[in-house]
């Protein structure tokens, strides 16, 4: 073990170690990520990049979980037995809704994946979780702090969040159907479409996004939720991130509508007074530089 180097014993430690470690790398993680991302995506789709370079699966996960970084560290104290059951149901119904979209055409309509995103089981990518649940979860949490006291309303909450998660799919389905992430196809004659997604996807969608947010309402605690954001500035900071690299996909291949609700999640996050405009500011030097 390197002299002076202690790994954390006690779970509050480590806990405590990586909070540390985010809130030191908050513009590398939430700026500098999302920004090379959307290059290397849009690079990629435009074939500038080569192989093995072009949609690496690896760099996708990779980036995607430092992205996600600030929000899983940010509510990894707050995993108790039952919140783990809940997200572990809401996992393995992100499993069997996408197997049965890929199979059925059902919830979403009939589409197939146009990269590799990573190991599959059954055609379904071993990382979807990483991608799904932290969307509904940003969605959850961006409303407890804009809804305040109202969010006591168990309607108002519910609705207000599934409304959220819907309006990140129309920032998010139609970026990914512009680099080719998938595709949708048996669309029918005179089929609706928006930037290339079909409708049925939406209500897909609304389905999947109330399953969802039921599992997490159920699963934590609002109040505990609340107490750590307010102790936690990073805790939205992937919200960050969609709005950043979506945003700057979706402004790359023209799809205005969507670019302009990514600014409508900017503007939420400046509400809650959870967008630091230091996070933009370039530092002189990271933080692995001594």
């Amino acid at each position: 073990m390197v002299e002076g180097l202690r790994l954390p014993r006690t779970r509050r430690a480590a806990e405590a170690a990586l909070d540390r470690l985010v809130r030191e790398n908050r513009f590398t993680i939430s700026v500098f990520f999302p920004l090379n991302g959307a290059v290397l995506l849009v690079a990629s789709a435009m074939g500038w990049l080569p192989d093995p370079l072009a949609f690496n699966a690896f760099l996708i996960l990779l980036g995607t979980v430092v992205m996600r970084s600030p929000l899983i560290v940010g509510v990894l104290p707050l995993f108790t037995r039952r919140a783990v059951v809940g997200v572990g149901a809401l996992t393995a119904y992100a499993y069997v809704i996408e197997y049965t979209g890929i199979t059925t055409g059902w919830p979403y309509g009939w589409f197939y994946y146009g990269i590799d995103l990573g190991p599959t089981v059954a055609g379904v990518p071993i990382g979807l979780p990483v991608f799904f649940i932290p969307l509904v979860m940003n969605a959850y949490l961006l409303c407890l702090l804009l809804l305040g006291s109202r969010a006591q309303n168990t309607v108002v909450r519910l609705v207000a969040v599934i409304l959220t998660v819907l309006a990140m799919d129309v920032v998010l389905d139609p970026g990914a159907v512009a680099l080719g992430f998938w595709e949708y196809y048996r669309l029918g004659e005179g089929a609706t479409l928006f930037y290339g997604v079909p409708l049925s996807n939406y209500a897909g969608w609304v389905v999947s996004a109330t399953i969802a947010v039921l599992a997490l309402d159920w699963a934590f605690d609002r109040t505990a939720l609340l107490t750590r954001l307010d102790s936690t500035e990073f805790m939205l900071d992937d919200l960050v991130s969609f709005v950043i690299l979506w945003g700057g996909i979706n402004a790359w291949f023209g799809n205005w509508v969507p670019v302009v609700v990514a600014g409508l999640f900017g503007i939420g996050l400046l509400k809650t007074d959870r967008f630091d405009s230091r996070l933009l500011r370039i530092p002189r030097r990271f933080p692995w530089q001594s």
